[in-house]
């Protein structure tokens, strides 16, 4: 891309030549900003959630409540991260358009399609922050991107799925866990 030169432009880390608006099971990573812990803490390998912590269950757990061709599946909320699962079916209502992409074409290809993976984080993420901010925790912040991974099949799916339940126990590991950073 020639925007600004190259100067200020950073590459997607989405799969190129991947329509992440195609159905499929998709392993996702949000930290929080600077990694802070936000979220609540571990205590003998059990997640303690704070308030924002809460928050962030209960509006990953809504997200299928927003996005109507999406089902979850494990998920962990830690100090200063998720893991999820989000599975995207098949889409059953025709797409509609943003303005934006009816006044010029070129903006269509580059914003995120409706039900795509990007949106439904998008919308999560702004979700969180919102009710956050109105129960006052305005200090609060997510890291820009996110991570993803296509689960392309059985083994690699249950392997992710125990990853996520495992996250709390394995905290003691953890290269975000403040008490490694010491050593």
């Amino acid at each position: 891309m020639t925007l600004f030169k190259n100067k200020y432009r950073v590459e997607s880390a989405r799969l190129k030549d991947w329509d992440y608006h195609n159905p499929g099971f998709y392993f996702v990573t949000l930290c929080t900003k600077n990694r802070e812990h936000y979220f609540g803490q571990i205590a003998d390998g059990e997640m303690h959630l704070s308030v924002v912590g809460e928050i962030v269950a209960q509006c990953w757990c809504e997200i299928p409540a927003h996005h109507a061709d999406v089902e979850l599946d494990e998920f962990v909320v830690m100090p200063n991260h998720v893991h999820g699962i989000v599975v995207i079916r098949e889409h059953v209502v025709a797409e509609t358009l943003h303005v934006t992409s009816l006044r010029d074409p070129k903006m269509s290809e580059i914003f995120p399609k409706a039900g795509s993976l990007s949106v439904i984080i998008r919308s999560f993420k702004s979700a969180v922050t919102r009710v956050a901010g109105l129960k006052g925790f305005n200090e609060f912040a997510w890291q820009a991107r996110f991570y993803d991974a296509i689960i392309r099949d059985e083994k690699t799916f249950h392997k992710i799925r125990q990853y996520i339940f495992d996250n709390p126990v394995k905290w003691e590991l953890d290269k975000d866990n403040p008490s490694n950073l010491l050593i």
